[in-house]
């Protein structure tokens, strides 16, 4: 069995094939050899389970999921790293990997294909340029998935964590809570990376939710307020919103003052019990 964390058995591999890091693909392979069981272990991959990857690299975290789970179903953009794979993952006859790009893909028939009747969870390092999107389609495209366990740049963990109401929180973190119950797992060095990253990471895992913890008049407009007040998050949230939606800052202080709320309450002050208020009143009206 090759060893994955080892940087020369990884230069070798990649030299053997003639393979060259993209910046554009955000691509930092992990190399630490304690921190792969630790997520594989923590998105729960067991004995009839099936793991969605998203962004295999050469295949680290893959293997220890392929040691765990029923079946493991890894999607990579990059067609280069499909032959790199082919070597790394070869005693894994449980892993499936597709080439294409996650935002793209239905992951709903790429998910039943895959894993029909297994308990689905979905494990990845994530590149740092796309965590949010690829986060968000998880999330919003509602898969029969139990959690994502995935590491991100350690500030976006923060971000993604940060409860609606405190300080941290933006309009992303919002939209976690809403879908899922987030929490930061463990903090991982850049110095676990190859080639070595600017930043620091985090692994991070979003429990998700059997229905959203507020009920909403329009989900797709409860979105648009949650952006339009964070938009310019310094000013009060009734002019963010009002700029953000085109509508008269009269009927965003009118809502609020129907609610109890103060006019000069500010993004980062909402629960989110009270954005769902106060979008089902400005949707009301």
């Amino acid at each position: 069995m090759m060893d994955l964390s080892n940087i020369n058995t990884i230069r070798a591999i990649l030299s053997r094939h003639g393979f060259t890091f993209s910046k554009k693909l955000g691509q930092n392979f992990l190399i630490n050899p304690t921190v792969c069981p630790r997520m594989a272990e923590a998105c729960g991959a067991g004995a009839g389970t099936g793991v969605l990857e998203v962004g295999p690299g050469i295949g680290v975290l893959t293997t220890e999921l392929a040691a765990r789970a029923e079946k493991v179903c890894a999607v990579e953009l990059d067609s280069r790293l499909l032959p790199v794979l082919s070597e790394t993952l070869a005693e894994h006859h449980n892993v499936h990997v597709v080439q294409g790009d996650v935002m793209e893909l239905d992951l709903h028939t790429l998910l039943e294909q895959e894993f029909g009747g297994l308990k689905i969870a979905v494990c990845a390092n994530l590149p740092y340029y796309i965590t949010s999107p690829v986060i968000m389609k998880l999330l919003q495209d509602r898969l029969p998935v139990d959690s994502l366990t995935v590491m991100v740049q350690k500030e976006a963990a923060e971000r993604l964590c940060a409860e609606p109401g405190t300080r941290a929180c933006g309009a992303v973190s919002a939209a976690v809570w809403y879908y899922a119950e987030p929490e930061l797992l463990f903090p991982v060095g850049r110095g676990s990376f190859l080639p070595s990253p600017n930043v620091d990471s985090a692994v991070i895992q979003l429990r998700v939710r059997q229905k959203p913890p507020v009920e909403v008049a329009n989900e797709a407009f409860f979105f648009r307020v949650v952006k339009a007040a964070f938009g310019q998050r310094r000013k009060a949230a009734a002019n963010s919103i009002s700029a953000g939606l085109s509508v008269p800052k009269s009927s965003v202080q009118a809502a609020l003052q129907s609610l109890s709320l103060p006019e000069k309450l500010r993004a980062e002050q909402f629960t989110l019990e009270q954005f769902a208020e106060l979008s089902n009143a400005l949707y009301s009206a």
